[in-house]
């Protein structure tokens, strides 16, 4: 199949606004191809059972726009911006392992290498002096030491993000929560038109689409999937920058947080990512010791040592604190099955994270 011809179709059915990523793909593993879904007889399409009876009539008269469609492609290209679907060679490797992963993605400029480690800078749009002078010189720092810096572009703490990398010569990546000419926040345009050059800008959302706020939360799904550790630098209690770092967890990611005083709202959302075991970012030392630097040049990311956690002892962890929860709790907050639960709390305690303190009674070890 021709990868130029499937990308024109998979691009003309991200237009069809009831199919997100997940449904498409649904389709996709069903017909095998994208021109087959095009190409599908209403019938067969109703006897799958993936999409209602208004969805089945509005895409078939949405197939009269196919070359519409594709001369919007062509256009695009011409600026600059490409279109890359979960099928092509450059599609971020890392992605594909995230649960309902773009289909395809709009990149203007460049996507973060797949040999070089990243990392998330992340916090709150109307973060304090001090929060945004962190994230600007841990950015500069771990981006001069080669390690990618990936943030939304947002006001506030992604800006500085993105700010330190430039300041340090190298390239950032913005992954935006509307379409690739759109730039939001207007403040941000300097920035965003650097990095077009310096890195680069991405996004799942059609081109023109506006900033909506159920926007964002799938955009800090690409954030975290593109990055290998995650550095929270001042957030709310809720704030989109936990909902972030909560997707790193469940992917298995690193989280770091920078602590702050108990009375500073800007700071509880970190305090309370400490809490459940996420890293203390003290200085940039921190980081690069956990990608393992030296003499300025990435040896590999740090494998979980015996101090590390894995995917799924992160998540029972991030469920216990210093009061001792039990078993029957604890698989209610993780997820996962008791078998599974029992197995994680057995090796958390053999690993000296963690302490029985009575029959099926668990907690953190102070």
């Amino acid at each position: 199949m021709d990868n130029l011809e499937e990308r024109e179709y998979l691009y003309w059915l991200s237009h069809i606004p009831f199919l997100g990523a997940v449904k498409i793909k649904k389709l996709y593993d069903y017909m095998g191809s994208y021109k087959k879904i095009y190409n599908i007889e209403r019938k067969e399409l109703e006897s799958c059972g993936l999409l209602k009876e208004s969805e089945i009539l509005f895409l078939e008269e949405r197939k009269s726009y196919l070359d519409s469609v594709r001369r919007q492609l062509e256009q695009l290209e011409k600026k600059g911006i490409r279109f890359i679907a979960h099928f092509d060679h450059n599609y971020p490797r890392r992605l594909l392992s995230v649960y309902g992963y773009p289909m395809g993605l709009f990149v203007n400029g460049q996507l973060p290498g797949e040999e070089k480690p990243a990392a998330a800078i992340i916090g709150a749009r109307n973060c304090t002096n001090y929060g945004r002078q962190m994230a600007q010189s841990l950015a500069r720092e771990l981006s001069a030491a080669g390690i990618s810096i990936i943030s939304g572009l947002a006001y506030g703490i992604d800006g500085a993000g993105h700010e330190g990398a430039l300041e340090a010569g190298q390239e950032t990546y913005g992954v935006l929560g509307c379409g690739i000419n759109v730039c939001y926040p207007k403040e941000n345009y300097g920035l965003f038109s650097q990095m077009k050059n310096r890195g680069g800008i991405i996004t799942e959302f059609m081109p023109d689409e506006a900033p909506k706020p159920q926007n964002f939360p799938m955009r800090n799904r690409i954030i975290s999937g593109l990055s290998d550790a995650i550095l929270v630098i001042e957030a709310r209690e809720k704030s989109g920058s936990l909902i972030t770092a909560n997707l790193g967890l469940e992917q298995g990611k690193e989280i770091f947080a920078l602590p702050g005083r108990v009375s500073d709202p800007l700071s509880a959302g970190c305090n309370r990512l400490i809490s459940e075991g996420a890293g203390v970012l003290l200085s940039p030392e921190t980081v690069l010791e956990y990608f393992k630097l030296q003499n300025g040049k990435i040896l590999r990311v740090h494998e979980k040592n015996k101090n590390g956690l894995a995917k799924k002892e992160k998540m029972v962890y991030s469920c216990l604190d210093l009061q001792p929860k039990n078993l029957e709790e604890i698989v209610s907050c993780s997820g996962l099955s008791v078998s599974e639960c029992m197995s994680v709390l057995l090796e958390l305690e053999l690993k000296g994270s963690i302490i029985q303190t009575s029959h099926q009674y668990y907690g953190k070890k102070q």
